[in-house]
């Protein structure tokens, strides 16, 4: 989908607060709620707006353990490897990578024994783990900065 400087600034108004009614958005950008209605529309049939979600804070909800974790899987057993990485409750982002490791994960738990349990417990079960390397999230100084649209 081709998006014009229009379709730009109302993904922008809806990156800030998706919560925004489409009344507001049409005031900010001067056009009719029924426009912005059919351009969000539009943009979700396209995959351009993939969904809308609330932000929770992990801590609040007993989340208090963060980390990221790079995995060295087999050769040939990525795609299983990875079906069994989804159905782990504390995996939260699953990303390909190159380099070092073939798979880096984030992964929330409730505490350091909740993160020994998922990679002792599930992670290093998995058929086709090889190896590897965790590193605790101490603190974030950014998270979910919207994209430069």
């Amino acid at each position: 989908m081709d998006l014009d400087e229009t379709d730009r600034e109302i993904l922008r108004i809806l990156q800030a607060d998706a919560r925004t009614p489409f009344s507001e958005i049409a005031r900010r950008i001067d056009m009719s709620s029924a426009t912005v209605h059919d351009r969000v529309g539009r943009m979700e049939e396209a995959g351009v707006i993939e969904g809308y979600h609330a932000q929770i804070d992990p801590r609040s909800v007993g989340l208090g353990t963060s980390a990221f974790v790079g995995l060295r899987i087999e050769q040939g057993r990525e795609n299983d490897a990875l079906d069994r990485l989804r159905e782990i409750e504390a995996v939260q982002e699953i990303h390909l990578t190159t380099g070092e490791w073939d798979v880096l994960l984030r992964l929330t738990v409730e505490d350091t024994d909740g993160l020994r349990e998922a990679m002792f417990e599930e992670i290093s079960r998995i058929e086709g783990f090889s190896r590897s390397q965790t590193m605790v999230i101490l603190a974030t100084d950014l998270d979910d900065r919207a994209l430069p649209i």
